[in-house]
């Protein structure tokens, strides 16, 4: 396969992972700012969206102050953020038209007709009336873009590339999703809570587990009352949770390893070992260091994964 065939679908697919994985970061901060809070908790919530992305100094030097609304809007609609919804879809887009002979045609259809619906909808003002509901829209027409792949693409090096590219971007984003979390509220999670704090925990644990489709998944395998350390457990370590960094990093070590070429064994064993760090982790071990510290650490690696897979196979890109 040619690199720049690869590069598009390999960024075509990341750009589509990273349009839902946004809109459940900021899924999270819009339901959990609709509980009972103060007003400085609140701020740190949105502050550490837009920290965590990477988006602060750009967003405070367009707005200044972090207001909630202008914040959903800097992440949703603003063309001259890279990594909002609308630019995100329309790279997505433009990566899918560069390829279109490789793709099928329902490949293709369900790119073009993500991109004109978003725009539809942004212009109707239906973002406005209803984030929860332009959220969810956002989510579905991702599980569409996999669900056409997967059932119509031939398993060949442009499926692989294109699932590498959707499982690295989700491995990045659920570190960062979890991260998000973390920053937003500032009591000892793992400590000694009053009854309030547990209740108002709860409410926080629940919306972060139904943003990445967990909450049914955390009460059919740990059957009790949400508990933040498990959260935690089931949205890194365990495998079989298909959002966690496990699983991701499972599938990125074996569509890396479909692709493989001569120059690209050291990028295997980095992701192989990686894997190997998630799959025989503890919760404990985790805990002892740090979570944040962790976790920065994974997307540290992560994004050298990224880089070298570019250098190894694609055109190196800016993206």
């Amino acid at each position: 396969m040619l690199s720049r065939t690869a590069d598009h679908l390999f960024w075509m697919s990341r750009y589509i992972e990273r349009a839902e994985n946004t809109a459940r970061m900021l899924d999270v901060n819009y339901q959990t700012s609709l509980l009972p809070q103060s007003a400085a908790v609140a701020q740190v919530g949105w502050q550490g969206l837009l920290s965590i992305s990477e988006l602060l100094p750009a967003y405070t030097a367009r707005h200044g102050e972090v207001v909630p609304r202008r914040v959903m809007e800097f992440m949703v609609k603003d063309e001259d953020n890279p990594s909002s919804i609308i630019s995100c879809l329309k790279a997505a887009r433009e990566n899918a038209r560069a390829v279109r002979g490789t793709l099928t045609t329902e490949v293709w259809e369900t790119q073009n007709q993500t991109w004109l619906e978003v725009n539809r909808m942004l212009l109707q003002g239906e973002f406005e009336r209803d984030p929860a509901q332009f959220f969810e829209w956002v989510k579905f027409r991702s599980h569409l873009s996999r669900g056409v792949t997967v059932g119509t693409m031939l398993m060949d090096e442009a499926l692989y590339f294109m699932r590498l590219g959707t499982f690295l971007e989700r491995a990045d984003n659920t570190a960062r999703l979890v991260d998000v979390k973390f920053h937003a509220v500032q009591s000892d999670f793992f400590g000694a809570a009053t009854e309030r704090d547990q209740e108002y925990d709860f409410y926080h644990w629940s919306a972060i587990l139904r943003s990445v489709s967990g909450f049914e998944i955390y009460r059919k395998v740990y059957r009790d009352v949400i508990k933040p350390e498990r959260v935690v457990d089931l949205l890194i370590l365990r495998s079989d949770m298909p959002r966690s960094l496990h699983a991701s990093l499972n599938e990125v070590v074996s569509n890396l390893a479909m692709v493989g070429n001569e120059q690209s064994s050291e990028t295997l064993r980095r992701a192989g070992k990686l894997r190997a760090d998630l799959q025989y982790g503890h919760m404990d071990e985790i805990l002892a260091t740090g979570l944040h510290a962790f976790l920065t650490q994974f997307l540290d690696r992560v994004n050298e994964l990224g880089m070298r897979i570019s250098r190894d196979f694609l055109i190196p890109t800016a993206a």
